[in-house]
Protein backbone atom coordinates (compact mmCIF):
# COMPACT_ATOMS: atom_id res chain seq x y z
CA UNK A 1 0.00 0.00 0.00
CA UNK A 2 1.41 3.37 -1.01
CA UNK A 3 -0.66 5.84 1.00
CA UNK A 4 0.83 8.58 3.12
CA UNK A 5 -1.65 10.78 5.01
CA UNK A 6 -1.16 14.55 4.93
CA UNK A 7 -2.46 17.62 6.79
CA UNK A 8 -2.64 16.01 10.22
CA UNK A 9 -4.54 12.92 9.08
CA UNK A 10 -4.32 9.34 10.34
CA UNK A 11 -5.07 6.24 8.21
CA UNK A 12 -6.96 3.52 10.11
CA UNK A 13 -8.02 0.02 9.05
CA UNK A 14 -11.44 -0.60 10.66
CA UNK A 15 -11.93 -3.77 12.69
CA UNK A 16 -14.74 -6.00 11.51
CA UNK A 17 -17.67 -6.34 13.87
CA UNK A 18 -18.45 -9.92 14.89
CA UNK A 19 -21.19 -11.88 13.10
CA UNK A 20 -22.41 -13.38 16.38
CA UNK A 21 -23.43 -11.82 19.67
CA UNK A 22 -21.87 -13.26 22.86
CA UNK A 23 -25.02 -15.37 23.44
CA UNK A 24 -24.66 -17.05 20.03
CA UNK A 25 -27.28 -14.94 18.24
CA UNK A 26 -26.36 -14.27 14.59
CA UNK A 27 -26.43 -10.55 13.74
CA UNK A 28 -27.64 -9.74 10.19
CA UNK A 29 -25.72 -7.17 8.13
CA UNK A 30 -28.60 -4.69 8.33
CA UNK A 31 -28.40 -4.63 12.15
CA UNK A 32 -24.62 -4.30 12.47
CA UNK A 33 -23.22 -1.03 13.71
CA UNK A 34 -20.64 0.86 11.73
CA UNK A 35 -17.18 -0.07 13.09
CA UNK A 36 -15.62 2.61 15.27
CA UNK A 37 -12.47 0.74 16.20
CA UNK A 38 -9.39 0.00 14.15
CA UNK A 39 -5.64 -0.21 13.75
CA UNK A 40 -3.50 2.79 12.81
CA UNK A 41 -1.65 2.07 9.54
CA UNK A 42 -0.06 5.46 8.82
CA UNK A 43 0.26 8.85 10.49
CA UNK A 44 0.99 12.20 8.82
CA UNK A 45 4.18 13.98 9.90
CA UNK A 46 2.20 16.90 11.34
CA UNK A 47 -0.43 14.75 13.11
CA UNK A 48 -0.62 14.15 16.84
CA UNK A 49 2.24 12.33 18.56
CA UNK A 50 -0.20 10.45 20.78
CA UNK A 51 -0.80 7.67 18.24
CA UNK A 52 1.65 5.61 16.24
CA UNK A 53 1.49 2.91 13.59
CA UNK A 54 0.08 -0.29 15.06
CA UNK A 55 -1.98 1.36 17.83
CA UNK A 56 -5.57 0.23 18.40
CA UNK A 57 -7.91 3.24 18.48
CA UNK A 58 -11.59 4.10 18.77
CA UNK A 59 -12.88 6.96 16.63
CA UNK A 60 -16.09 8.93 16.08
CA UNK A 61 -18.84 6.93 14.40
CA UNK A 62 -19.36 9.40 11.57
CA UNK A 63 -15.86 10.88 11.61
CA UNK A 64 -13.32 10.72 8.82
CA UNK A 65 -13.54 9.75 5.19
CA UNK A 66 -13.85 6.19 3.94
CA UNK A 67 -11.37 5.31 1.20
CA UNK A 68 -10.92 2.10 -0.78
CA UNK A 69 -7.49 1.01 -1.96
CA UNK A 70 -6.86 -2.37 -3.61
CA UNK A 71 -10.40 -3.50 -2.67
CA UNK A 72 -9.76 -2.86 1.04
CA UNK A 73 -11.63 -0.21 3.02
CA UNK A 74 -9.83 2.29 5.23
CA UNK A 75 -10.81 5.40 7.17
CA UNK A 76 -8.84 8.63 6.86
CA UNK A 77 -9.31 10.58 10.10
CA UNK A 78 -8.18 13.90 11.47
CA UNK A 79 -6.44 13.49 14.81
CA UNK A 80 -9.44 15.21 16.46
CA UNK A 81 -11.71 12.32 15.39
CA UNK A 82 -9.71 9.80 17.45
CA UNK A 83 -11.36 9.36 20.84
CA UNK A 84 -9.47 6.53 22.55
CA UNK A 85 -6.14 4.75 22.27
CA UNK A 86 -6.13 1.26 23.77
CA UNK A 87 -3.23 0.61 26.12
CA UNK A 88 -2.10 -2.82 27.22
CA UNK A 89 -1.50 -3.20 30.93
CA UNK A 90 -0.04 -5.99 33.01
CA UNK A 91 -2.54 -5.70 35.83
CA UNK A 92 -5.54 -3.68 36.82
CA UNK A 93 -4.51 -1.01 39.37
CA UNK A 94 -6.27 -1.15 42.71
Amino acid sequence: MNIRPMNGRVLVEPSESPDEAPGGIVIPDSAKEKPCRGTVLAVADDATEEVAVGDQVMYKEFGGTEVTVDDRKYVLLSSDDILVKYIETDAIPE
